[in-house]
This record gives structure tokens, C-alpha cells and sequence, in this order.
């Protein structure tokens, strides 16, 4: 029996399963809640711990079936929350939960530390009857620690794998999150992005990643980097299942301020329209990034599809400036990391052994220089270093940097939108992934996301294709709370081509 139908029989009721379909079977008495949580709990034990070993899955809640067994009394009761009620789903480990499970940012540094309640998001899950599985690895610090590093590695979990081909890398940040959703060891999750950490993975690992508009999902309780460019959104393997995990967690938050500015559509089931491409009028990038003639390949297939289901295409080009470099993205993260880590750090207390608590960068920095042989054994922590050495909030030289950068970005994507008319623009989302190599850090060739990065608008990818077994996405971009529409025409895309396919957990790949 090969690799992938053998894991298909381990947990097999989970296996490629949508929400639809899990809500189905417990409705109708097929399954439970807590068969859910079994069946999930038995794959990360069979792949990602044992097997293949993608290392995607840091830890499991140790409540998780009893919060299901008291979700299948609620169901029992007549009693649903909606359509995450009984759902498993993993949460990236930069995101706070008050239970037994730990929030580390994949950093040794904050095991002995503690958190006081709930990310935001967290929260909104949990209210909408979602099984908190356990804690997703991710690039440590959300890959904010060093420009050698390599995606998916952290001091605490060590380096997940792709599970389409197990050399190869998952991307990150956000690896565990899309990694683990793509092997079906839960049925969706939730990862962060300040730039590409939510669909460079999804692309990479033949998954559904939608980075939402900044804004539109809390960021509280979330370990961070940038105040300006970090949100919160789904991984899936369909655009309903992350469509229904963004509907629970958007909405206004006191505790973040950014998401004053939002504006929710109150039915984001009625957006999944198969012909939504129908007279849509779509804007082509080609020159976001180098990207190669395979990658090319797959565009133009993907491109025909557009035009065939209705779309009409209009070649457009990013000024220089909203397409950039990112050299004052780079500054206004070490700016915002320093200021935004101390403030996060602040609000945690000391765990039940009394260990040290980190207060700001300083004492993280210091952590991994006492701990090298756990934390600094493949790459350093020069991008820490850079970011204790800026100055506060106040400097001109980040209020210039963040002006330029953001405004830019900006301008240069409503201009194209407006000036054609535009419901979005496409792009190809990344590269294939590349083989791991932890002594010189990732082979990254750039992506489409740093615009809508540095202007704080939405992303949503979707599995387009494969380039030697290896998945590749196509991008939608528009402006702000343009979600809706991306939506749609992400749907339409995805009916049209059906392009995921489970992954195989190749060893390596062999190429003629």
C-alpha cells in the first residue's frame, strides 16, 4: 500500500474533508465532535509526530475532547453555534490561548512565561463552537529573527516539512498552519502575515490562505511584528472552509484600535458564487516578481481559465514605488517589532515554575545568546539586533519610512484599480518551494504579497497548478475591505479548476 492511501485510512474521516461534509455526517449521526478530534489527534500522531515526520503541530490542547464532548451535549440539546460547531482546527503559535496550551512564537524564550486570556480571535472561535486542536510550529518570531533563516524552523518545534515533497520547505511564517491543513491533520487554521506569512505557505503547500485587509481581524492577542502590516486569517483546503473561519473572527475589537476602520458583509456564505467571474474585470501583473518560465507556464493557464469563465483581462503594471524594493518595509518592521514586542510582552506573567519573564527584545536577545546550542545552532539574530538598536515611534526616520512606504503602496494599487476599473488584480503568488538548507537559510525568490503588505490590503490565494508535484497559487489583490469581492472571484477560480490535489509526502523529488 502506498504512502498516501495508507494515511488516508488513518483518521479517514477527516481525510480531505470540508465543513460542509463533517457537519453533514454529525448531524446526521455518522460521527461526533469527539470522533473529529480522534481522527485528527491519530494523524498528527501517525504523520506529522511519527511517519513522514512534517513536524507541523507543536502541541495538542489537552482539553480539546472534552470541549467536544460538551460541543456533542450542545448538538444533542438542539443547541448550534454554526458551522464551526465541533470543528478541529489548529492555531499558530503566536496566538495567545488562557488554557493549558502554551504561546511561544516557536521561541524557547517564552516557554516559562504564561498569557493572561485569550488572542481576540481565539476568543470568536471558541464562541463559535471551534475545537482549539493545539498550537501549529511556525518560523520562530514569524521569521523575524534573522535574513538566513530558513522557513518553518523554530527553537521549539524545529523545522516542519512540505508534506507534497518532505526536502522541500513549507514557506512561512505560517508554516505549521498550511502545512498541517494541506496533510489533513485538522480541517482548517489560522496563521498571521505582515508579508507573504499566509500565502506564501498556502501557495507552497496547495492550500487556500486568505490575509485579510488590516483591520478586519483583530490583531490582540497576538504576538507581533508590525502594528501597521499584521493581520489574521485562515488556511483551507477550499475557499468556503476559509471563507466560514474568516466570517467567525472579523468584526470590531476594543482591544485593537485598527479594527474601528472595518466593515463586515453579514453574509459571507452569500458571496460563493460559481460564475462570479462573469463580466469581472481583472487586472494582470506579470513583472511582481521573477518568477521563471514554469511558474509562467502555469500563469497562462491560469489566465485562460479567467478569460474562459467570463473574465475580461486588462495587462496592467505596479509603479516602481508601490512595487519596490521594501528596504523602508524593512525599517518600519524594526521599528514596530521592538515597540510592539515590549508592549505584548507586558501583559504576560510568570509561569507556575517561577521562571524568568522576558520584558522587551533586550531580554529575548540575551535568552538566545545564553541558549545557542537550542536556539541559534543554523542562524543568528542579526534582524533582532537591527531592531534593538532603532529608536522609538517618534523618530522621523521611521514616520518618513512608513509614510513613503505605505502611501506608495497604496496609490500605486487603487490607481491601477481605479484608472481600468478594476474587481481585482492577479499574480502568481510564489515560486515552488525550495529544498530546505538550515546552514544557508532560505533560497527566496520573491512574491507577489509586498504591495498589499506595505499597503495594508487583502490577499486571497488559491491552488492553481504544480510544477514537478509541487503546488503553485494564483493571488487575488484588491484594496481595502475589498474582501467580498475577492471572494468571489477566488470561488469562481477554484470551481473553474479544481487544481488541489492531496499531497503525496514524496521523500525528495527525482527530476529527470
Amino acid at each position: 500500500m502506498t504512502l498516501p492511501n495508507l494515511f488516508a485510512n488513518i483518521g479517514a474521516i477527516v481525510y480531505e474533508a470540508d465543513i460542509a461534509t463533517l457537519q453533514h455526517a454529525m448531524s446526521t449521526g455518522q460521527c461526533t465532535a469527539q470522533d473529529l478530534v480522534r481522527a485528527c489527534q491519530e494523524r498528527i500522531a501517525a504523520i506529522d509526530h511519527g511517519g513522514p515526520g512534517i513536524r507541523s503541530v507543536l502541541e495538542l490542547n489537552p482539553d480539546a475532547l472534552s470541549i467536544a464532548a460538551a460541543l456533542d451535549q450542545e448538538r444533542t440539546d438542539g443547541h448550534l453555534r454554526g458551522p464551526l460547531h465541533g470543528i478541529p482546527m489548529l492555531l499558530k503559535d503566536n496566538i495567545d490561548t488562557a488554557d493549558q496550551m502554551l504561546t511561544t512564537a516557536g521561541s524557547l524564550a517564552l516557554v516559562g512565561s504564561r498569557v493572561t486570556q485569550d488572542a481576540t480571535v481565539a476568543q470568536k472561535l471558541r464562541a463559535a463552537g471551534a475545537i482549539l486542536l493545539g498550537k501549529a510550529n511556525m518560523s520562530e518570531w514569524a521569521n523575524f529573527r534573522s535574513s538566513h533563516s530558513s522557513s518553518g524552523w523554530s527553537g521549539r518545534g524545529r523545522q516542519t516539512r512540505n508534506p507534497y515533497v518532505l526536502d522541500r520547505t513549507p514557506c512561512g511564517s505560517s508554516s505549521g498552519s498550511a502545512a498541517a491543513v494541506a496533510a489533513s491533520l485538522c480541517v482548517v487554521a489560522l496563521g498571521t502575515e505582515t508579508d507573504g506569512s499566509i500565502v506564501c505557505p498556502a501557495s507552497i503547500c496547495g492550500v487556500v490562505g486568505i490575509k485579510p485587509t488590516v483591520g478586519l481581524t483583530s490583531r490582540a492577542g497576538v504576538i507581533p511584528i508590525s502594528a501597521t502590516q499584521d493581520t489574521i486569517g485562515p488556511h483551507a483546503r477550499t475557499v468556503a472552509d476559509a471563507v466560514t473561519v474568516l466570517a467567525a473572527i472579523a468584526g470590531l475589537d476594543p482591544r485593537d484600535p485598527a479594527t474601528s476602520a472595518g466593515s463586515f458583509p453579514n453574509d459571507y456564505a452569500a458571496l460563493l458564487d460559481p460564475h462570479a467571474l462573469r463580466c469581472a474585470r481583472i487586472g494582470v501583473l506579470r513583472d511582481v516578481f521573477k518568477h521563471g518560465p514554469a511558474v509562467g507556464r502555469v500563469y497562462e493557464q491560469s489566465l485562460a481559465t479567467l478569460a474562459a469563465h467570463g473574465a475580461e483581462l486588462i495587462e496592467v503594471t505596479l509603479t516602481a514605488e508601490a512595487a519596490g524594493s521594501g528596504d523602508g518595509e524593512r525599517l518600519i518592521l524594526l521599528y514596530e517589532f521592538k515597540d510592539g514586542l515590549r508592549r505584548y510582552l507586558a501583559e504576560r506573567v510568570a509561569g507556575p515554575g517561577g521562571e524568568a519573564l522576558p520584558h522587551n527584545l533586550a531580554d529575548i536577545i540575551a535568552f538566545n545568546n545564553q541558549y545557542q546550542a537550542e536556539e541559534l545552532p543554523y542562524f543568528e539574530q542579526e534582524t533582532m539586533l537591527a531592531a534593538q538598536a532603532v529608536g522609538d515611534l517618534d523618530s522621523p526616520e521611521y514616520l518618513e519610512a512608513l509614510t513613503i512606504s505605505r502611501d506608495a503602496a497604496q496609490a500605486g494599487i487603487d490607481t491601477l484599480l481605479s484608472s481600468h476599473r478594476l474587481d481585482a488584480l492577479v499574480a502568481p503568488t510564489k515560486t515552488p518551494a525550495w529544498l530546505i538548507d538550515l546552514l544557508n537559510g532560505d533560497n527566496y525568490l520573491g512574491g507577489s504579497s509586498g504591495p498589499a503588505a506595505r499597503a495594508g490590503y487583502p490577499l486571497i490565494t488559491v491552488p492553481s497548478g504544480f510544477i514537478h508535484g509541487l503546488p503553485v497559487g494564483l493571488t487575488f489583490m484588491g484594496t481595502a475591505y475589498s474582501e467580498p469581492m475577492l471572494i468571489r472571484l477566488a470561488y469562481a477560480f477554484e470551481q473553474a479548476t479544481m487544481a488541489r490535489r492531496p499531497p503525496q509526502f514524496l521523500p525528495t523529488l527525482n527530476l529527470p
